[in-house]
């Protein structure tokens, strides 16, 4: 049997409907006719988990700058990061579900684990205040901090693209700038014919590394 979901994220709830509003899906708040769903605590736990991530950084890394900083905030608040931190906890088994979404397998998928996340983040606060929130969001931020920051894009990128479309992308140089002791480098990733993204680097493999994440970043936007 899962571990009651309390226990999972050390808060017990004085308001038991908030966990359950965190775990609806807009699919099973249309066919059980409540009308609720997790939309507006998605919307709210994703600015409490910005705030506390960005804190959380702010603290751990005194000398970085803020561009630094924002790419480790992005890696850590991203979809994918969200939704291996739903599968730890097993959410995808506790959500609530329109028959359509069982169906087509919607426990599974990123989007929604990844916006229940972020609903359950909002629930939190809402519940217990920021320093539940903090708590909750700064334990695993700790947790997942360096293996998160070590996300090879291109890897990841190639994954998506294999099992999507059974092909790799390509990675062109389109042009580099400056003296030799201190070249910029920019690539393009392609799909066949199809531009997925750009990066800049100084060198190449930075620059693929930036072109795959700017690739991965418009997916993720398209997507919502």
């Amino acid at each position: 049997m899962a571990e009651p979901l309390e226990s999972v994220t050390g808060h017990r709830f004085k308001n038991p409907d908030l966990l359950k509003l965190a775990l609806s899906h807009k699919s099973y708040a249309s066919e059980s006719g409540s009308g609720a769903d997790n939309e507006r605590l998605e919307f709210l736990g994703d600015s409490v988990l910005a705030v506390v991530v960005a804190h959380a950084l702010y603290v751990a890394y005194p000398g970085e700058a803020e561009g630094t900083l924002s790419k480790k905030k992005s890696l850590l608040v991203s979809r994918p990061s969200l939704a291996a931190w739903a599968e730890e906890l097993g959410l995808g088994a506790r959500l609530y579900l329109g028959v359509g979404e069982e169906s087509t397998g919607g426990r599974a998928r990123h989007s929604l684990l990844s916006n229940a996340m972020e609903a359950l983040i909002g629930a939190l606060y809402l519940d217990g205040g920021y320093p539940a929130a903090e708590k909750f969001v700064r334990e695993w931020c700790e947790r997942r901090l360096d293996t998160l920051l070590e996300t090879d894009h291109k890897s990841r990128l190639q994954e998506i693209l294999q099992k999507r479309h059974k092909s790799p992308p390509t990675y062109e140089l389109s042009s580099s700038a400056g003296p030799d002791h201190d070249k910029t480098f920019s690539i393009l990733v392609r799909l066949g014919a199809r531009e997925l993204g750009r990066g800049t680097g100084k060198n190449k493999k930075e620059a693929e590394q930036a072109a795959a994440r700017d690739a991965l970043s418009r997916m993720k936007a398209l997507e919502e």
